[in-house]
Parts: C-alpha cells; structure tokens; sequence
C-alpha cells in the first residue's frame, strides 16, 4: 500500500505525505518533455535488425520543489532500447514496452536545467507516432503522475490527435534506414504526379460499392422513394431486414412504392436480383443475407439520385464467402458504440464477418462471469506496479480509469453487439490470443489466486492458475514481455480455456447466433517453457520435442473446439506448425505472411493441406499501416510503408505472385515475387480481411481514420468479380513490378470508375458519423501558379498563403511564397490535415 494512503487511514503524517504529493503534482505540471527522433541511419548498429537514435529532452522547472530532485521518469518505448548515452541518468527495462530513466547514484535533478538523454533504440521510427504518450514520474511512496508535457492533444480543426511532445520530422533522410532503402516521403508534389498518372475519375451513373455482377438500365419513369415503401416478404424474417430496410426508406401503410422480397432458389449463396421499374421493387434473394444486400445496394442508389430512382436491373452474387474486418480492442479499447457503428458500415458495403479481437498482452475485453479477475483487472490499465488493481500502463496509455482506452464490454454489451450483428447478417468471430500475447489473462489469474490463497482456499486458487511458479524459464517476446505465454502443458490452462469458450459459446446461444467459428490466435510465441517442470514431465511421458510444445497446444485447442462443434481459426505462422493428420478436418487460416517476405508460399501451402485460407496479408490489409509514407501518417510501418486505397482495390487474391507486377516490396525496390511453392489445382482462398491492431490507436475517430476509406478497397475486391486485368494463376510464375504482365492501362481504368462511386460514398459515411480520412491533396507550384487535385472526386480543395484565411480552390491559381493546402469533406464539415507546397 502506498504511503499516502497508508498515512490517510493511520491518520498520522498525513500533512508531510500530502505536501511531498503536491510536490510530485507540482513537477509534473511544468517538467519539459521532449522526444526527438534525431537519425534512422546512425553506424555501427550492433546486431542486423537497424537501429536508430532518438533523444529524451527533459526541462527542469527553476522552482524545483524540495524533495522532488531524484525521481524516476516512466516512458513507453516500443523498439528495444539498445543502449543510452547520459552522464545522469541510466535506464532500466519495467516489462513490455514500459521503461525507466533512473538517476545514477549521486545525481540529483537542478532546477532549470536541461537534461538531453541519448536513446539508441532496434529497428527504426520513421513517423512522430511512434513515441508514445504519458510518460510519468514515479517516487516511491506516493501516487505516480503523468507528466503533462507528454500528454496527446487534439488538432482544433480537424479532430485528430497531436502529439506536441515530439518535434516535426522535417529531415528527409529520416524517411530511410539504409541506403538500400528507396522510400521517398509522399510529398504534395509527389502525390500529385500519382493522382494525375491514375486519371480523372468517371463520374457514375451507377454508385453501387462493391461493383455488382451485372447491371443494366430499363426503360421507364423513376420509381419515387420519397414516399416511403409499403413492403411484403415471402420467406424471410422481417427482423432479419430491419437494418438494412431501414437504411433504404422508411415504411408506410398506404401510398409508398410497393417493395416485393421473395426467396429464389436459383441464384448463389447471398446472390440477389434487384429489379426497379414501373413504380415498384422487386427482390429476389437466396437467403436472408441475398436480401440484405439488395436493399443495400438499393439504399446506395436511392440516395445517389435524391430519392428518385431511374429503372434497373441488378444481379450480383460475391466472388469471395468471407469478406472480413478485424478490430484489435485489447491494445487500447474501442467503445461498444463504435463497434455497433462499424457493423452498420460493414453491412453497407457487403462486408460479413467480424474478428474481435478481445484479450492480448495489454488487456482483457470481455466480462466473464466465472474470472471476473479477467475485467476487474485485465480490462484497465493504470498505476499500481504490483499489478492488483490493474496492469501497468503499455503503449502509452492514460492511467485514468475512465480513459477511453480502459474498458470491457460487459455480458450485455456483447449481447447487443451480437444482436446487431446477426440483423446484418454478419458472424462475430470473438479472439483471445493463446499461448503467447495473453499476459492480461495471466496476471488476471494470479491475482484471484492471490485472493483465494489468501482467504485459505488453495485447491480453488490452483483450478486456473496460469503461472507456474518453478518454472525458470527467461525469454522475452517480440513486444518485449518476459511472462506473456500461457504454459502449454499445464491442466490449468486448458481448465481455463474451456470456461472462457463455454461462456462465450453460451453468450452467442442467448443471442441465436450460435459460435461457428473461435479464433485462438496461436502467433509470435516466444521460447517459452524450456524450463518447465510441467512441460518437461510432459515430454518425458509424450515424447514431445520442445519445439513441438506450441504445436501441440493448437492441436489438442483445436480438437477440443472441433468436439464442440466450433471451427478453429488461427494465425498461419502457429497453424504452420502442426502436423495436418492431428488437426481437424476443418481449419481455418489467417496468412499474415508479407507478399514478399513469404507469404505466397505460406499461402499455398496451407491451402494444399485443404484448409480455409483467408488473406490477412499485411501489405495489403493491415489498416494499422500508413496510408503513405509521411511522418505524420499514424501507424506501425513494420510490415508496408504504405497501405493505400489503390493497393487494395488492385490487389489480387486468386493470383498471390502477380501482385508483385504492381507493387514493390517494403524498401521500394522493384524485386521479383516468386511462386516458390506453387498451389495444387482447385485451391482457393476463401475470402479476405482486413485488420486495424490498436498499438497506436487511441481512439474511436482514429478507429474511423485508419479504416476508411480504405475498407471500400477491400469490400470491392473481395466482392465484385473478378476483373479482366487480374491473370489467371500459373504454378511457378514469377512476377516483378513494371514488368508489364498485369495490364496498368487496364488496371487504371478500373480505379478511375471505383473511385467515382467511392467519392459518392464519402457523403454516405458523412451522414453516419465516419470520421474517415481525407488525403490530403496533391499539388505543385508551376510558373507562380498553384495546381492541385485529390485522391477522390467530391472532396473540395481549400488553400491559403501564410495565416490568411482558407480559399476554395476551383482550378490553378496565381500564388506569393509557400502555400498551405487540405482537403475538406464533401458536407463541409471537416478539413483534412494541412500540407505545405513550396515554392520553389
């Protein structure tokens, strides 16, 4: 117990406490902080992973309060530090990516010094949002604080989250780690050569998103929705509708558009036929979600022509069965509201499963009745380093307890969510990460064994105890933990598995959604358990290898999922180790492997072993990524430099090697991708997703940034047929970037007509409350005169010399000096973030 609220309970030198507390508040209120990230190409990294060298400023107050000169300063830091140069302070690794700056015996803090500590740290930051917010200071006996300074802020006009601590990146060599590197920071010169080489987009007659199969015009009047629908349905639920009868127009007893929706038993597996003309609709579907996606595709057009919808046929059925979106709320929480407005998305543009990501290293999502240790203390994060009322902060989160990171979604929550997603005809896929990536659910579980110890009752403390107190084992995982894997050979764990799948498999009965699929991730685990007494036991009476442990796990989750009923699914770096004859039938694989860093062969081997492969390639769709490359671009670039609206519109999935036609790999270098283990006939991905993991995601309209509109990319791919330029697959063929394979001309043709309806659908995601993104636009100086354009039609242009107020832009413009530009939403509500055009 801490000393200032030890001191307030025993009543006594409580006056002393509270003063050196205010004190402590006091430096933490006007300590300066400062992170700097000064070279991503110093010499003489240890090691071939890169480094880089950042710097930690820190601004002594000239009233330093008394007492306050030896402080430990807590920071989040999420490369490994490697080394750091200071005469004052040392450094110390806390867990994860929590670190520590401690002063070296003898030293002490001066008032109204500057303090400049040298961080030599592994891999590289190439953009601001890599430094992580809240750092805090930390004297033993009191209650930490945040130090002000390194607070996140929020940008006045547009909504997004700054980060005033870390000084702009100006320094174009920043945006490389080697000399091998190619990358080029996306300038508005340089994104106006790539706007102006892609064409100017068609303006569409039809808006639909994802493009349908077939569409034709009719002769007639226009059918007026204006007045409202009087609907019939023949062999659906009305319940199973509602939403998306909703989102088209509202219902009345007399006097609106006769609207027919009827069963056809023709037509594919969520296949539709949308027929408007004569004054009236008619829908044929094969099965609820057929339905769904006719009355939103009808919704689409009817907005597009104010209501007034001219005759048309349509008929559709989606290339790919599973057209997913995975949200990451363990890193940081997203609000259950944000959740239920993403599905209202998803069903809007066809997309039909949702990965939850609930339980990882940093947080445990998701009330279960029988552990309520596993929200009570996994579901928040804040100052206690014994770690029993909570975890300690990660990834630089706020330690407030009502911080929007912080949170779970309680039994009813889930409910609701389910319920929403089932009207939309859309499966949750919920996901607690095993063995590795569950330290939340481990140190949830050692403090309710501390409880129940405590209270004497030992035998129920031990039934889901996590750790294994003798086992010696030291490792550290790639995000730096060194107690985040579950120990495979422990009854304990399994114990607990089965409680926490039976409870969530009971929660999906309740909302008549039964659980089909469970997945368990089964990725990045570390080297765990080499010192087990359990595991050892365990591979003297099975004679199992070490190597094997992990495998083993999945293979016996798997078959225990199978027993009841319920699909597996995993990451394919863990499912890769398993051996086919132990799983089940059926397996479900998540490929995260890189297009070029062995992802293709990944892809078709477990394909050849007859399992349900979806793509979850990083450079493709992991939304986490940067839209470009940028130093004020949010996300990890660990796996793509940039993951763009048109990458994913032109990526492939029935031919993984030819995406290297179109694409370079991560150091923007035109390399050959290989089909070095090609994919035996009539194996074929199931579907696609797309992924947002939260490390830097603090928030629900950063949620809306990251996710669109890139989403619109992949609801097209993984929905419209597939297109002439894609070729068809041919075991063993090779492709490298510009080698004329894939038809650009063709491929651009396409973008210029997807881009037309994806302009129409930022005024949709306007109307909803989708705080997307807006490119910022592409332009140049020429001859003293300004010329720009945008990514999308739609998006009005806004310019300004120096601090003059914000000017329309309608075409090329005489201008003085440097010029500020953005872009601002179609409703003219929101501006995108402002970039600078020199005038050169």
């Amino acid at each position: 117990m801490r000393r200032l609220a030890l001191a307030l309970m025993l009543g006594v030198a409580a006056p002393a406490v509270a003063q050196e507390q205010a004190s402590l508040d006091r430096l933490a209120d006007a300590l300066g902080y400062r992170f700097t990230i000064v070279d991503n190409q110093p010499k003489n990294c240890p090691g071939s992973g890169g480094c880089f060298l950042s710097d930690v400023t820190l601004t002594i107050p000239a009233d330093l309060p008394a007492g306050m000169e030896r402080p430990e300063i807590r920071f989040g830091f999420v490369s490994r530090i490697l080394s750091i140069d200071s005469d004052t302070f040392d450094s110390r690794l806390i867990n994860g990516d929590l670190n520590a700056l401690t002063l070296k015996p003898g030293k002490r803090l001066e008032p109204g010094r500057s303090y400049r500590v040298r961080i030599l740290g592994s891999g590289h930051y190439f953009a601001r949002v890599y430094a992580m917010p809240n750092a805090h200071l930390v004297v033993p006996g009191l209650e930490p604080r945040v130090i002000a300074a390194s607070r996140t802020g929020v940008d006045a006009e547009t909504g997004l989250e700054t980060l005033p601590f870390v000084p702009p990146m100006r320094d174009p060599a920043l945006a490389n780690n080697s000399s091998a590197d190619q990358t080029r920071w996306l300038t508005p010169e340089r994104a106006f050569e790539r706007y102006a080489a892609r064409g100017q987009a068609v303006t569409p007659d039809v808006v639909i998103l994802p493009k349908p199969a077939s569409v034709r015009r009719l002769d007639g009047a226009a059918t007026d929705l204006t007045r409202g629908m009087r609907v019939t349905v023949s062999g659906f639920s009305r319940a199973d509708l509602a939403p998306a009868l909703a989102a088209v127009s509202g219902e009345v007893a007399r006097g609106g558009v006769p609207v027919r929706i009827t069963r056809a038993r023709n037509l594919q597996s969520e296949g539709y036929r949308l027929h408007v003309a004569d004054g009236s609709i008619r829908i044929e579907a094969a099965d609820a979600a057929g339905a769904n996606h006719a009355l939103r595709s009808l919704a689409q057009q009817a907005r597009y022509e104010a209501g007034h919808v001219r005759p048309l046929l349509v008929e559709d059925a989606p290339r790919l069965a599973f057209r997913g979106l995975h949200v990451d709320v363990a890193r940081n929480f997203h609000s259950k509201a944000e959740i239920l407005k993403l599905l209202e998305q998803m069903a809007s543009y066809k997309l039909n499963k949702l990965h939850l990501h609930l339980g990882d290293d940093e947080g445990w999502r998701l009330e279960v009745k029988q552990l309520p240790e596993l929200t009570e203390i996994g579901g928040f994060r804040c100052f206690d380093p014994s770690e029993r009322s909570c975890l300690q902060p990660q990834l630089g989160a706020d330690p407030s307890r009502d911080a929007p990171t912080n949170g779970f979604f309680s039994q009813a929550d889930y409910l609701d969510i389910l319920a929403a997603a089932k009207a939309r005809q859309i499966e949750v896929i919920p996901s607690f990460d095993m063995p590795g990536h569950s330290r939340a659910a481990i140190r949830s579980m050692e403090v309710r064994y501390e409880r129940l110890r405590a209270a004497g009752q030992l035998a129920e403390a031990e039934r889901f105890r996590l750790r294994e107190p003798a086992d010696t084992t030291r490792y550290r995982s790639i995000q730096n933990y060194d107690d985040n894997t579950l120990n495979v050979c422990r009854e304990e764990t399994y114990r607990f598995l089965d409680v926490v799948m039976d409870e969530v498999a009971a929660l999906h009965r309740r909302a008549g959604t039964p659980l089909t699929t469970y997945h368990i991730g089964a990725d990045e685990t570390a080297g765990a358990w080499s010192e087990s007494p359990s595991c050892q036991a365990m591979m003297a009476r099975t004679g199992l290898k070490p190597q094997q442990l992990g495998a083993h796990f999945i293979e016996r989750v798997a078959n225990d999922l199978a027993a009841k009923h319920i699909l597996v699914a995993g990451w394919s770096d863990g499912l890769g180790h398993t051996a086919v004859a132990r799983m089940p039938r059926q397996v479900q694989s998540n490929i995260w492997g890189g297009l070029f860093t062995g992802g293709v062969a990944e892809a078709h081997d477990q394909l050849n072993r007859s399992w349900r492969v979806v793509l979850s390639i990083p450079d493709m769709g992991y939304l986490d990524m940067p839209y470009a490359p940028d130093p004020e671009e949010r996300g990890y670039d660990w796996a793509a430099r940039e993951v763009e609206l048109f990458q994913m519109f032109a990526f492939m999935p029935d031919n993984l090697p030819a995406n290297g036609s179109l694409r370079t790999n991560i150091l923007n270098q035109p390399v050959p991708l290989k089909d070095e283990k090609p994919r035996q006939p009539d194996r074929n991905v199931m579907g696609m997703q797309a992924q947002l993991w939260s490390e830097t995601v603090r928030s629900d309209a950063q949620v809306d940034y990251m996710l669109f509109p890139r989403l619109l990319g992949l609801a097209e791919r993984s929905w419209a047929a597939k297109p002439g330029w894609e070729p068809a697959y041919v075991a063993g063929t090779s492709f490298a970037f510009g080698d004329g394979k894939v038809n650009l001309a063709a491929v651009q043709a396409d973008w210029r007509e997807f881009v037309g309806r994806a302009g129409a659908a930022l005024r949709q995601l306007d109307r909803s409350g989708v705080a997307y993104r807006l490119a910022p636009p592409g332009a140049r100086i020429a001859a003293g005169r300004l010329e720009a354009n945008s990514e999308l039609p739609g998006v009005p242009i806004e310019y300004r010399s120096g601090s003059g107020s914000w000017q329309p832009y309608a075409g090329p413009v005489a201008v003085r000096g440097s010029v500020s530009i953005r872009t601002r939403s179609p409703d003219g509500r929101r501006p995108g973030r402002a970039v600078t055009v020199e005038n050169r």
